[in-house]
């Protein structure tokens, strides 16, 4: 999904294109207070799409730039990833259709499929669904002319029934200010044949004509023998509300019911808020370790998550997922199918650099977030360098800092540390609670004569307790570390080198530390 100021025309090599003005997200409506420099609790797992993801989605699919990631099981082995807005060799960024020269390959939608089980470690891509030339294509072809009525159809949620797969669309007429847009409809598609062609002969149809309409965005759910449509109206400032159906009957647009507020009726425009506004971006699903409804959406710059016992509510505060403090221009939250045990893992886009990352995050039988990433500006977009490395800051030894506007693993922003002789770090210290195990992750990438690197966890006196040796990291690599806090109560955090060979650099971003 692109969040456009607005459109305008641009030639590129002879050929007018449609160009995406960049502007940042927006916050429509009210958030929580603390909304704009809440802690995040959710860590960066792996960048999923673009050049720097381990699947390599550019290289393999043209996917150069996309976002979303609604992902269902097909029932069939497999999670199936709905990405909107996708962008080829000629994106330049930041955000969504800011070009370059060169071939935009601008498709509305495309489709990834999955059949990783291991999600702790990423989650890697196995297909998409593709044209003669082996690129992902649009699955559902957008008209790509706001003059003539449409920008681009954009998929919202996605569910299978049996072995046919259902997805909701939204057709966009147009982006207006941030956060706002208009559709002229949502409407279902489905597919028989695991998401290589699609049909909407016939499909429901939810008209947006005085753009009112509230289902205009949807997820979907599945339970006791019903699909639940939940739906938000068009932009980012309306509440959601819920619909049912029969399985039997999904295709069948008098059959759908929606909740009222007591009862199931058949008139929409009957269907009473489950929870009010800001939503956008929703996600839900019945999750078998909380026994509870998890509802994941976008409120204000923030991905936050409730529960309810029931499907149509009450639902609980919210909790913040993640912080849009450290992750500026996030969007989306659409939680994977296969998430368990506590653990749930889900999609997040940023605007900048328009792409999507898998984040987990840790869940008690309650449905309360549990096992936090503790570390202070994960992804030093705060740019909270101190003396001390305390209070949620980090610091340096020797010469380092933090990059700023260059696109780091995740979003503008990385620490680097980089001379000629001697030891340059960055590092935090960070409370812990003794007789604890906890793991630490980060992303590296360094100089190529990078040949005495480390990544790891030290006491506050300095003596090492586990750390990661590296020499050079080309790529953006994520390196881990276990270690046992024992009697300790604080830990150091770091990533750091030894330069004693000309001039060398390292980069880090994303750093996570949580209990085992």
């Amino acid at each position: 999904m692109t969040h456009e100021l607005g459109f305008r025309r641009r030639a590129l090599g002879g050929t007018a294109v449609a160009l995406v003005a960049i502007a940042a997200v927006a916050t429509a409506g009210g958030a929580p207070a603390a909304a704009t420099t809440a802690h995040t609790p959710a860590s960066v797992v792996e960048k999923l799409t673009g050049p720097d993801s381990p699947n390599d989605t550019y290289g393999r699919w043209n996917v150069k730039a996309t976002d979303l990631g609604i992902m269902w099981d097909n029932g069939s082995g497999q999670v199936l990833s709905a990405f909107g807005d996708t962008f080829g060799d000629a994106w330049v960024g930041p955000g969504g259709g800011a070009l370059g020269a060169g071939d935009a390959n601008w498709r509305s939608n495309v489709l990834l499929r999955s059949t990783d089980t291991t999600l702790s470690d990423g989650m890697d891509y196995s297909s998409a669904v593709t044209g003669s030339d082996g690129r992902a294509r649009e699955i559902l072809p957008g008209i790509h002319n706001e003059a003539a009525g449409e920008v681009t159809k954009i998929p919202t949620a996605g569910i299978s029934v049996g072995s046919r797969q259902y997805l909701s669309f939204m057709s966009v007429k147009h982006w207006g200010a941030p956060g706002q847009w208009d559709t002229n409809y949502a409407q279902l598609a489905y597919s028989d044949d695991n998401g290589i062609t699609w049909s909407t002969t016939g499909t429901p149809t939810w008209s947006n004509p005085s753009l009112t309409d509230r289902f205009q965005q949807q997820a979907f759910a599945r339970n006791g023998g019903y699909l639940y449509v939940f739906g938000t109206p068009s932009g980012r400032g309306g509440s959601a509300y819920v619909a049912r159906v029969p399985e039997a009957s999904v295709l069948s647009q008098s059959a759908y019911q929606y909740w009222n507020g007591s009862s199931w009726v058949a008139s929409e425009g009957s269907a009473a808020a489950i929870v009010s506004a800001p939503v956008s971006e929703l996600s839900v699903r019945y999750d078998t370790y909380t026994g509870k409804w998890l509802m994941m959406y976008l409120q204000g710059e923030d991905i936050i998550l409730r529960s309810a016992s029931s499907v149509t509510g009450p639902w609980s505060s919210p909790q913040i997922v993640v912080s849009s403090a450290d992750y500026p221009g996030l969007y989306g939250g659409f939680m994977h199918p296969w998430s368990s045990n506590g653990t749930l893992y889900f999609t997040m886009s940023q605007w900048d650099p328009y792409n999507v990352y898998l984040m987990r995050v840790q869940l008690s039988t309650t449905g309360q977030i549990v096992k936090p990433n503790l570390v202070g500006d994960p992804s030093f977009e705060r740019s909270a360098l101190s003396s001390t490395g305390t209070g949620g800051t980090w610091a340096c030894s020797g010469n380092c800092g933090v990059d700023t506007g260059h696109w780091g693993y995740s979003g503008d922003n990385n620490a680097f540390a980089r001379y000629n002789a001697g030891w340059q770090d960055v590092h935090q210290t960070v409370a812990v609670t003794a007789g604890t195990g906890y793991r630490l992750t980060g992303w590296v990438r360094t100089s190529s004569n990078s040949d005495n690197g480390f990544f790891g966890v030290r006491d506050t006196a300095g003596a090492v307790i586990s750390e990661a040796h590296f020499t050079s990291v080309g790529a953006w690599t994520r390196f881990t570390v276990d270690f046992a806090s024992g009697s300790r109560t604080a830990v150091v955090v770091y990533g750091g080198v030894w330069t004693d060979h000309g001039d060398i650099w390292i980069q880090l971003d994303d750093f996570s530390l949580t209990a085992s």
